[in-house]
């Protein structure tokens, strides 16, 4: 039998979590709470959503600052690279406790004001707990306790035409995957991370993530650690091949996936894993060539501790922002998911495991942030999968049993990408909520599981378009160029039929939003106009921006948390190319 963790560590000292596939015994989920890099964001300095050259080397004076800050600590920072929200990356010349990290970056902040922020470059690592059996049938899709009902959604979606990036350690070739799999990228910076002889490139196929005894940090692992595959287990569970005579079924069987490598030996860094994010959305990544097959579903199936970094938010705003659903495994340490990192950033789709029984996994993270549960297993029954048959390096095709919050969260996503193939017009706050709307009660004991058992049918029927369902419309009506003078919108899913006349024009909206509601606002440009999307809260503050490129579709969100109706502005902005028309789409 297969027994396997779904966590690995991270190079030097740099890591969250410690996890490594073992045979017959525990595994190790030491923390390593270390790191040998900041990341660090100038005021100044460009992102490159729209193909900027981020900053790469702080001028002499920021640098005499950067030394300063440095000396206080022992340590020496270089720029090592930009990540593609502008932000460098600062290596250190040596690992520190990441609390002194934080306290460096703090002391770069209060010397230098034009640091818009800076923090510690920590490592995520994926998610899961050990199992110790092999249990050869699929309950997770079809038991009416545990299960996710995913047959009788099959007959209306099937996953066609939806991309998944798979956020993770790569993936090994198998027969149950052949054709499944699109051309990915590999985004591990380091050469000890990436195990497999260089650094970024374009092959997304996982090397293996073997550890060595405490080659990861003092006593990390406790004990050498085998190869876990464990990206290719998460693609089987929503990718994999079905009605072809052998091995699984797969949630969403008919969709593909776009492998992302950002996690090797003992893990990987958070600078890494937000780019991947980025660009498996379809934004730009400087260095590295665009992403071909845009993904509207990113399954990130690892973590840490601590609270949602900069860095990882907005990188996820920014795949949001481009339509892309962002589904993340709360976590496996049994505690409140609120200090579980991605799992507490906002936007996510944070989900919980439950077990055969439909109750919460005795490991499962919990907490007002889990948005649903969905099966992860738990008392030797667990989430049978694709894997390789190597110890540390490749061998041949296997399946394996593994049980996790990284096993619970591809259910999620295939299902959501089961609910796109039905209704691709679906933005990412919609999948959400019809998610969350439709998802069935549990049927034991699952405190801080969210709404419930996410259900493949129920979710399909919410995705649907309503028959007869009649979209308003209406005009922009000039001038309205400032927040006093904007258009109202008054009906959830109206569109606005707009005209950007000039290089200064702008074009204000109003909605009243009603208490817990999101406002979403999606704009659709010409194919020769760059328009850029704001939203602005009551006040005029500022809320969201989306900046994407020549003809690409912007969208923007905003929450009232308020417990009364509060107003939300929407503006519409010239970048580039042509003025001209555009429709802006308003749902809340």
């Amino acid at each position: 039998m297969t027994q396997h963790s779904m966590m690995k560590t991270s190079f030097l000292a740099a890591a969250l979590f410690a996890f490594g596939p073992l045979a017959a015994h525990a595994q190790d989920t030491k923390f390593i709470a270390q790191t040998d890099r900041l990341i660090v964001k100038y005021k100044d300095a460009a992102d490159n959503a729209k193909g900027a050259q981020p900053m790469r080397v702080p001028d002499r004076v920021r640098q005499a600052l950067i030394d300063r800050a440095g000396q206080q600590y022992g340590a020496t920072l270089r720029a090592l690279r930009a990540t593609a929200g502008g932000a460098n990356v600062m290596q250190l010349n040596r690992a520190m406790a990441l609390d002194e990290a934080r306290k460096l970056a703090a002391e770069l902040m209060a010397r230098d004001p034009d640091v818009e922020y800076a923090e510690p470059d920590r490592i995520m690592v994926p998610l899961a707990v050990p199992n110790d059996a092999r249990y050869g049938e699929q309950w997770d899709l079809f038991e009416a306790r545990g299960g996710i009902n995913a047959p009788a959604a099959w007959n209306k979606a099937t996953g066609s035409g939806i991309n998944v990036a798979v956020i993770d350690t790569g993936y090994r070739p198998h027969a149950d995957l052949a054709g499944q799999i699109l051309p990915g990228y590999d985004f591990i910076t380091t050469g000890v991370i990436a195990n497999d002889g260089g650094g970024r490139d374009a092959d997304a196929s996982d090397p293996g993530d073997w550890a060595p005894a405490g080659s990861c940090a003092a006593g990390v692992p406790a004990q050498d650690t085998n190869s876990s595959w464990h990206g290719t287990h998460v693609a089987g569970t929503i990718a994999a091949k079905t009605n072809n005579g052998s091995g699984i079924a797969g949630v969403a069987y008919n969709a593909k996936v776009v492998p992302v490598r950002v996690l090797g030996r003992c893990g990987g860094y958070t600078s890494d894993i937000a780019d991947a994010i980025v660009w498996s959305s379809g934004g730009t990544v400087t260095g590295v060539p665009a992403n071909a097959n845009k993904a509207r579903v990113l399954n990130l199936s690892l973590g840490g501790s601590g609270t949602c970094d900069t860095t990882t938010q907005r990188a996820i705003d920014s795949a949001r922002s481009r339509g892309a659903v962002v589904v993340v495994a709360a976590g496996n340490a049994n505690v409140d998911a609120a200090n579980s990192n991605p799992a507490n950033c906002s936007g996510v789709i944070a989900v919980a495991a439950v077990n055969r029984n439909g109750g919460r996994a005795s490991y499962s993270n919990y907490g007002n942030v889990v948005d649903l549960a969905a099966p992860g297993g738990d008392n030797g029954a667990g989430i049978l999968s694709t894997l390789n048959a190597g110890t540390t390096t490749p061998a041949g095709d296997s399946y394996a049993t593994y049980m996790g919050t990284s096993m619970a969260a591809p259910h999620v996503a295939g299902v959501a990408a089961l609910m796109l193939s039905a209704n691709p017009s679906l933005t990412p706050d919609e999948v959400e909520a019809k998610l969350k709307s439709s998802a069935r009660a549990f049927p034991a004991t699952c405190t801080g599981c969210g709404r419930g058992i996410v259900d493949a049918a129920a979710a399909v029927n919410a995705a649907l378009p309503a028959a007869a369902a009649a979209v308003p419309a209406q005009n922009e009506t000039e001038l309205n160029n400032t927040i006093p003078a904007a258009n109202a919108v008054t009906v959830s899913g109206t569109v606005v039929n707009g005209t950007v006349a000039a290089t200064n024009d702008n074009d204000y909206f109003v909605v009243q939003v009603p208490a817990g509601k999101t406002l979403t606002a999606t704009l659709t440009p010409a194919a020769g106009s760059d328009f850029d999307l704001y939203a602005y809260n009551a006040a005029g503050t500022q809320q969201a921006t989306s900046t994407n490129g020549l003809g690409v579709a912007d969208a923007v969100s905003t929450a009232n948390t308020a417990a009364a109706t509060q107003a939300r502005y929407v503006r519409v902005r010239y970048h580039a190319g042509a003025v001209g028309k555009y429709t802006l789409k308003f749902t809340w």
